[in-house]
């Protein structure tokens, strides 16, 4: 399980971090608001730990904007604030759960665990954007009712693509998450880039609107957008 710790005082996160990679987490720590939302977007994460009072952005800020795009990442707010306004606010702008600093760590354990246990939202085996549409059960893709003939590879690909349609996708998330790479001495860079060309071909080619965006520097994003 990855986890992101999303918290400016160095000593609590790094505390956290030496506790939860104890617990055989893994963990991924970022000290800003900017710094916690990008790693949100172009990394892969079981369960972010996130402070209200960031540097640059601020935690519900982040919270609310992955909520808006449908990012449903199971987040845990740790912060100093106690007041039951704060509570309400952070859980009604999407937290799953809400721990007041200070805390027992054995009670921080025990709400992840919690959290984790609830599992994932069941997902949806229609998959639409614009005139595009993957049937997950069928394997069948068409646009403007005409059907699109794909591999195995360029299927699984094109689904995790609108699973997370408004979100930039990197090649990391996509080397992990579709070709199940967890580590490589050899970059996938040049096969995900091959493949997403001729996804582009299949689905993008004879329309005005394209679907599938590349983000310099970033990666990929399902979106329309018209030629």
């Amino acid at each position: 399980m990855h986890i992101l710790v999303i918290e400016d005082e160095l000593k609590v996160a790094e505390a956290l971090k030496k506790g939860l990679e104890a617990e055989n987490y893994t963990v991924t720590v970022a000290h800003t608001g900017e710094d916690g939302f990008f790693q949100l977007n172009t990394g892969v994460f079981d369960m972010v730990l996130l402070d209200l009072m960031l540097p640059g952005r601020d935690g519900i800020e982040i919270l609310t904007t992955l909520r808006k795009r449908g990012i449903e990442t199971p987040v845990l707010i740790l912060t100093a604030r106690d007041a039951v306004e704060d509570r309400v606010l952070g859980l009604d702008s999407g937290a799953d759960d809400y721990l007041v600093k200070p805390f027992a760590f054995p009670e921080l354990l025990a709400r992840i665990r919690l959290i984790l246990r609830r599992g994932k939202k069941e997902q949806a085996l229609v998959l639409v954007l614009a005139d595009l549409e993957l049937d997950f059960m069928s394997r069948k893709v068409t646009r403007g009712g005409g059907q699109i003939e794909l591999t195995t590879r360029e299927f699984e690909l094109l689904e995790y693509l609108l699973r997370n349609q408004g979100r930039i996708v990197s090649r990391e998330m996509l080397s992990h998450d579709v070709w199940h790479v967890k580590e490589r001495s050899t970059p996938l860079d040049n096969v995900i880039d091959v493949h997403i060309a001729r996804l582009r071909r299949k689905v993008d080619g004879p329309y005005d609107i394209k679907l599938i965006k590349t983000v310099r520097g970033l990666g990929f994003m399902m979106g329309e957008e018209r030629s």
